[in-house]
């Protein structure tokens, strides 16, 4: 036996594990920029407000859809406040507005929110607004993880039987029509089809019934609510998972229709039994109409997904979803092949046969090609859900992408083997069929001259009409070549032996990686994760207050005090203003009248008085409206006596609105 040279071995392992590190980039089984995140509210969290705001507006860093339920506004006394559901702000998707009761009492009301981000996914928050001062208590909203609930573990693990049977169904279907055709007739083949078809149907089915519950944080014997089941069947969602039931209805009429023809092809066999080669002669045993259906329905299967999940929101949508689409297939391709092909040795061994050669040889380029669909669709999917390098150490999608990314290093690894054995094979495989005829020619066989003894009988024929049994041209009807010799079946025995262990382990590995794939869907990407922190961020470095203070003189030789002035949140728009007087030796002063105006000296906005009112202490003012930005001029006049007042400026730099991301 003449081994692989070893630089074609090294070019392949080396191609192998390229193609494993940018493969294990595409980020899951889904793709994009996902989750939303919560960019802004009016009223702010934890602001003080010295009226009732008449409603609550809430802004996402992209569309969201919510339920009645999906905002909710608690009174200190644990009573809703919002007697109307949430409406889009002003026709926006990516808001959620509710309108108020009148007449609410002071104190600190507490705002829960659950809404469904654009790929599909469940967010939820709160957050806290004062009126007139904050109260000691305030109502509690539960802030534990959407996926702690029964609900929502239920939901995962239905999802990575989605997954799981995906796989299965479009890996085992594509091995049967691309590899080997005789496979279909293989009993555990057909187990294989059945059982990854019957899976997708049953997961789908419990996704659609928790898809419901899991959206709107209910319990779980809310799945059977046929209310709550029609809204979700008209939403994106259950939409998709409808159209999955329909096409795997169309699935299963397919499945029978070639079940039916390749059961008529076994029983039309003029000798009724299978030697394997027949099995392995090409894919001729289903028509290429049956195969293109095959193939739209694998990929409208995979649409599913990637219509209704992270595909479907952020970036490059157009884009973004064909791409999903292919990785979707790829990915079934190459690990529903890679079990396929672990039954077939497995059952082929066990019956003392081996598989074809070129079966075999098949399906080592089939996955190829679907890893090389992986890298392509994979690097553009890492680019758009990571966004940068930094983000793949600093998220937690990142670092799962990383431990991801080094698994399917080793399975590549592990293909490099499998590689070698499958080499290996068609290396066997070649002489013998170097040797047979094109089939269904004739081969006429050349006169040979036969010593003899005058007088003796002829030789005579074959019985089976063929010369010897080792002839290039005997050993089977219409000329086919013989069979192989007892050390080249050994040797192809072996070399499958060696192959079903290491397509095993590979196989193995890479549901881990379907498994990691299904646990990223639900993670929220870093690209979108650092869209949110740096909102939170820019939320948490918007100026609460800006402080001027002022001093002037009290009338008395030696004394001199100081105002302080506060404008509470200091940017555009309404402000609280408080205005506090020292003395001279920095305790607080009581004054008879206290006045303050501002002026904008640049775009000759001004004086606006503020209109301060004594609050026994201090003088206040909690409805200040300044339109513009930029350094404002305080006047400020503060009479110390009966007859003695003083006026003394300052200045304050008033911030503009802060930018929301766009909807």
């Amino acid at each position: 036996m003449r081994p692989v040279t070893r630089p074609a071995r090294t070019s392949l392992t080396v191609l192998a594990l390229l193609a494993a590190v940018c493969a294990l980039l595409v980020g899951g089984a889904g793709s994009a920029f996902a989750h939303a995140g919560l960019s802004g509210s009016d009223p702010a969290d934890s602001t003080v407000l010295k009226e009732a705001p008449r409603q609550v507006t809430l802004t996402f860093t992209e569309s969201v859809t919510f339920s009645e339920d999906s905002v909710r506004v608690l009174s200190p006394e644990n009573r809703r406040v919002n007697p109307a559901p949430a409406q889009y702000a002003d026709g926006k998707s990516n808001t959620a507005r509710v309108q108020l009761s009148d007449e609410l009492s002071q104190g600190t009301y507490t705002v829960g929110w659950r809404v469904v981000s654009a790929d599909g996914h469940p967010i939820s928050g709160a957050f806290v607004f004062s009126i007139g001062k904050p109260s000691e208590t305030a109502a509690v909203v539960p802030d534990g993880s959407l996926d702690d609930s029964a609900v929502g573990r239920l939901y995962a693990f239905f999802r990575y039987l989605a997954y799981s049977g995906l796989a299965l169904l479009v890996g085992a279907a594509a091995f049967v029509a691309v590899c080997l055709p005789g496979a279909g007739g293989v009993r555990p083949v057909r187990r294989l089809l059945a059982s990854g078809w019957a899976v997708l149907v049953v997961s789908t089915v419990a996704l659609l019934l928790l898809r419901g519950p899991y959206e709107t944080g209910g319990r779980l014997t809310s799945v059977f609510d046929l209310s709550q089941l029609g809204r979700t069947v008209v939403g994106r969602p259950g939409t998709a998972l409808v159209v999955r039931l329909v096409l795997l209805a169309a699935a299963a009429v397919l499945l029978k229709r070639c079940a039916v023809r390749l059961r008529g092809q076994d029983d039309g066999r003029d000798d009724g039994r299978d030697d394997g080669r027949d099995q392995g002669a090409g894919p001729r045993g289903l028509g290429r109409s049956v195969r293109r259906v095959g193939a739209a329905l694998a990929l409208g299967l995979a649409f599913t997904w990637a219509a209704a999940e992270h595909a479907s929101a952020g970036i490059q949508v157009p884009l973004a979803v064909p791409v999903a689409v292919l990785h979707l297939v790829a990915m079934g391709v190459w690990l529903g092949g890679l079990i396929t092909l672990v039954i077939v040795l497995r059952s082929h061994g066990a019956a003392g046969r081996t598989v074809p050669a070129d079966a075999v040889g098949r399906f080592s380029t089939m996955a190829f090609a679907a890893v090389a669909v992986l890298v392509g669709t994979g690097v553009y999917q890492s680019w758009r859900q990571v966004g940068s390098w930094e983000a793949l150490t600093t998220t937690s999608y990142g670092r799962t992408l990383l431990v991801k990314v080094a698994v399917v290093v080793v399975v590549l690894w592990v293909a490099s083997f499998s590689r070698r054995w499958t080499a290996r094979l068609r290396h066997e495989a070649a002489p013998v069929h170097q040797a047979a005829p094109v089939a269904g020619a004739r081969t006429v066989a050349a006169p040979e001259r036969v010593k003899a003894t005058v007088g003796a009988p002829d030789v005579p024929a074959a019985a089976d009409g063929g010369g010897a049994p080792d002839a290039p041209g005997g050993g089977g009807v219409g000329g086919a070549a013989g069979p192989p010799s007892p050390e080249a079946d050994v040797d192809q025995r072996a070399h499958q032996r060696g192959l079903r262990r290491t397509v095993a382990v590979e196989a193995a590995l890479g549901v881990v990686v379907l498994a990691m794939s299904t646990l990223l869907t639900g993670t929220q990407p870093s690209r979108a994760a650092g869209e949110s922190a740096a909102a939170a961020m820019a939320a948490a470095q918007e100026p609460q207050a800006k402080v001027a203070t002022v001093p002037f003189d009290m009338g008395k030789a030696g004394h001199q005090g100081a105002v302080q002035i506060t404008l509470a949140p200091g940017r555009v728009g309404e402000n609280t203003v408080e205005a506090v007087v020292f003395s001279a030796d920095g305790g607080l002063a009581t004054v008879p009248e206290l006045r303050l105006t501002l002026t904008q000296e640049a775009l000759g906005i001004g004086p606006i008085d503020a209109r301060l009112k004594n609050q026994k202490g201090f003088w206040a003012v909690y409805d200040l409206q300044l339109p513009m930005p930029g350094e404002w001029t305080l006047n400020i006049t503060v009479r110390t006596s009966e007859i003695d007042q003083v006026t003394v400026r300052g200045s304050v730099q008033i911030a503009p609105l802060p930018r929301r991301p766009a909807g």
